[in-house]
């Protein structure tokens, strides 16, 4: 029960007279798109970041052309996306052949008839929403907070800026705060916090929702995130680290299922890797491991694997967001665990009082 579902998925469709589809799961998702032929899909970035990995899986066992088109056509809609626009009017031509020969093909694989699919309820990886945009895909990136209604802002359709999360809504005042906070007024705010008038005080202040986001508002009045406010690590430098963005870094490599970054006051990050279950299950059979991901989180071998992924990941990082060392754990963070939000946002603090010990080790 989160108010983007709410909103986004139940009160507007019924809203503009729609039809509601609930997936049975990710593993379901391409047979329930087919099924359903969706105009519409929302989701949380988590099951854009599933998606995008078990298409990437699936095209490490494609034929070697068809593995080639496909690349082909990310590679050139990254590059129009991205800009400038095709350099040579062969890539142009390429380009549109493309759109026959494999974004088709991937739209058909969505249903057929899927004009946007919607992101919201946390932060959207920016390589997630190329990858899906360069398939010829339309991925809508919004922001809002139960606090608002739940929503802020929301891309346009005729006007994407896939690392923004859009322009604010319909009579909706946004501005940006001496300390990079993002401020909100509306009739979209909430009135107060249910019997709790000093932390209502605290988020409502002269009309205005603290929202404890940081960001930035571009020359058109679109918002874009960079941080939690209460989540920005503070190095032992003064330097500032966004640990959402080293994590989307990190979740992207198919090794890693979920990592969260720690390091406030420290000298440099570290952090708790959890490993991909099923690219784990596929490399201990390959090494005659026992497929039991605790013990192959104790394994040499497997702990070295990792290090290459997290290594390869430094090298697209400034020096102050690289992670020096990193503790691995077989347990995924869940809503069920509680280590999650209903909205598969990582809950930090509650990671950091389970595993303390072991991050504190990372520094001795």
């Amino acid at each position: 029960s989160h108010s983007y579902e709410h909103m986004a998925g139940h009160f507007f469709p019924v809203f503009i007279g729609a039809q509601i589809y609930y997936s049975q799961g990710i593993e379901h998702l391409s047979a329930n798109m087919a099924e359903a032929h969706p105009t519409l899909m929302t989701a949380v970035p988590r099951l854009y970041e599933l998606m995008h990995g078990r298409i990437v899986k699936d095209m490490k066992d494609a034929s070697p052309f068809k593995k080639k088109l496909f690349w082909r056509a990310v590679e050139l809609g990254r590059r129009k996306i991205e800009g400038p626009e095709l350099a040579t009017f062969g890539e142009k031509l390429s380009n549109k052949l493309l759109d026959i020969l494999v974004r088709s093909k991937v739209k058909k694989r969505f249903g057929g008839h899927l004009k946007a699919l919607i992101s919201g309820g946390a932060p959207l990886n920016y390589d997630i929403g190329l990858f899906f945009s360069a398939l010829g895909l339309r991925l809508l990136q919004g922001y809002g907070q139960t606090e608002s209604a739940p929503l802020i802002s929301v891309n346009l359709p005729t006007k994407i800026k896939l690392r923004t999360v859009g322009p604010a809504v319909k009579d909706t005042e946004v501005r940006i705060a001496d300390d990079g906070e993002i401020l909100v007024k509306g009739e979209l705010v909430m009135q107060g916090y249910w019997q709790n008038p000093a932390a209502s005080a605290e988020a409502i202040r002269d009309g205005w929702l603290h929202t404890g986001d940081v960001g930035e508002l571009d020359e058109d009045g679109y918002i874009t995130i960079t941080d939690r406010k209460k989540d920005i690590i503070v190095n032992s430098g003064g330097d500032n680290v966004s640990p959402q963005r080293v994590e989307g870094f990190l979740t992207l490599e198919p090794e890693i299922a979920q990592a969260m970054v720690y390091g406030d006051k420290r000298p440099h990050l570290v952090a708790l890797v959890v490993p991909d279950p099923e690219f784990a299950a596929e490399w201990a059979e390959k090494n005659g491991k026992p497929a039991d991901l605790a013990v192959l989180t104790q394994d040499e071998d497997f702990v070295k694997l990792l290090r290459a992924a997290v290594d390869r990941v430094n090298q697209a990082l400034a020096t102050v967001e690289r992670v020096r060392r990193f503790k691995l754990t077989a347990t995924g963070f869940t809503i069920e665990n509680g280590l999650m939000t209903p909205s598969l946002k990582v809950r930090r603090h509650k990671i950091n009082e389970i595993h303390e010990e072991d991050l504190k080790a990372l520094y001795h």
